[in-house]
């Protein structure tokens, strides 16, 4: 299957935007919020900072960002699928107050920030880097707008080296995620899974790509036994030469 394009990819988010969490929760078996809590815990955020969530879809990463900078700090969550950030600005009612106020949703292209250079403090970005159509672009991108000093945490699918491993994710593409997608007659919207996990570069990789977009620190963390990943970016200040 040929790589689909960004127009592809943000009509099949849209199709998907009402089973979006049912999916997540049923094909992690619930797996997926300890593992954006992990995610979040390598970035720690602070109280009163301004942070950007990329890839946001229906806000659960976004909502626990702002958990960490409320009351006074700011969270960005930012999407390039209509239906999905309506899904997330009415799943952000039920909120507390305090954590309200810090979220604003934001349509947007990863490959080209709508925000000013060195605006946040740090970034997340869950389960959305495999699906962008440049994901050097989208690094430089990010890049950009964090500061100096900012962390960033970036989870997604990960290719297990073990063979074994790798036997499970195939087993579960083929007999669990399919059959579900059958079951929900998303069959062709989830039919990009396997073929975007194929391409998608491994934790070596990624770090380069981070490193050559311009972060000084870069590290992966592979989990769940391999099947998924984390990968942690630092953009350090540069230190001018001595005169």
């Amino acid at each position: 299957m040929s790589q689909p394009s960004e127009t592809d990819i943000r009509q099949i988010f849209d199709r998907i935007a009402p089973v979006y969490d049912r999916f997540n929760d049923l094909l992690s078996l619930g797996q997926h919020r300890i593992w954006k809590k992990m995610a979040l815990r390598w970035c720690e955020p602070q109280q009163g900072e301004k942070w950007l969530d990329l890839c946001c879809g229906s806000g659960d990463m976004t909502a626990l960002v702002a958990q960490k900078v409320a009351p006074t700090g700011q969270v960005i969550g930012v999407d390039f699928s209509k239906e999905l950030l309506a899904i997330a600005a009415d799943k952000a009612k039920n909120y507390l107050p305090k954590i309200q106020k810090c979220l604003t949703w934001q349509e947007g292209n990863v490959l080209s920030l709508p925000f000013a250079d060195n605006t946040f403090d740090g970034a997340t970005l869950a389960y959305g880097l495999r699906n962008v159509a440049n994901i050097p672009q989208c690094l430089s991108e990010l890049h950009r707008v964090l500061k100096n000093g900012a962390t960033a945490a970036i989870l997604d699918f990960h290719r297990p080296s073990d063979r074994l491993m790798q036997s499970f994710q195939d087993f579960y593409l083929d007999r669990m995620v399919v059959p579900l997608a059958d079951r929900f007659e998303m069959t062709e919207e989830y039919a990009y899974i396997a073929p975007s996990l194929a391409r998608f570069p491994i934790g070596a990789e990624q770090v380069k790509l981070a490193k050559t977009a311009g972060f000084t620190q870069a590290t992966h963390y592979a989990i769940a036994n391999g099947l998924m990943g984390i990968l942690v970016l630092q953009k350090t200040r540069k230190i001018s030469a001595l005169h």
